[in-house]
């Protein structure tokens, strides 16, 4: 396994669509453990393809506790097919768009489907933060960063920040 660089706002390769992952094979679970390695060593809770630079259709998500043993699981084509007309708001952040956090407002509960590491085809309904994430990962497979849901007035303030950090960030810094 190996931890993969991850890239940060505004790369625009963050607001490319995604490609379907054609086949599940070696090379595909390869990228399943890298990027659960990578999410792990962030540390963050959800990781789309895109954000190591790869443009397919794959997520990593595990919302387990500081203290718990990891239950991380993996969305291959993920697809979201309904959506509640009840929203909720939660804080958002995200490892593309690093020290910046933002309300946004997403339906409370959906239902996905989805292909597992296995080839095996899976639908859930998600409530809650489970649901947000979900929508969030989804949301890079689109080319979507979390700020795009914010009005263009917080979204440019969060731009500028980010462009001036990479400025004055001194080579191999990570921030």
């Amino acid at each position: 396994m190996a931890v993969l660089p991850i890239l940060t706002a505004p790369h625009h390769r963050l607001k490319l669509k995604a490609e379907p992952v054609e086949k599940i094979d070696a090379a595909i679970c390869q990228l399943i453990d890298d990027m659960l390695e990578t999410m792990y060593a962030a540390p963050g809770i959800g990781l789309a393809a895109p954000q190591v630079n790869i443009l397919k259709r794959l997520l990593v998500i595990d919302l387990t506790k500081e203290n718990e043993p990891h239950t991380p699981f993996c969305m291959i084509n993920p697809e979201l097919i309904w959506l509640s007309d009840e929203k909720s708001t939660y804080k958002e952040g995200c490892l593309s768009v690093p020290r910046h956090y933002a309300d946004v407002v997403r339906p409370a509960s959906i239902r996905v489907r989805f292909s597992d590491r296995y080839n095996k085809t899976n639908e859930i309904v998600a409530d809650d933060r489970l649901a947000t994430v979900i929508q969030h990962e989804i949301d890079h497979l689109d080319g979507i960063l979390f700020f795009d849901h914010l009005t263009d007035l917080k979204r440019n303030i969060i731009i500028r920040k980010l462009i001036k950090i990479k400025k004055t960030k001194p080579v191999g810094v990570k921030f």
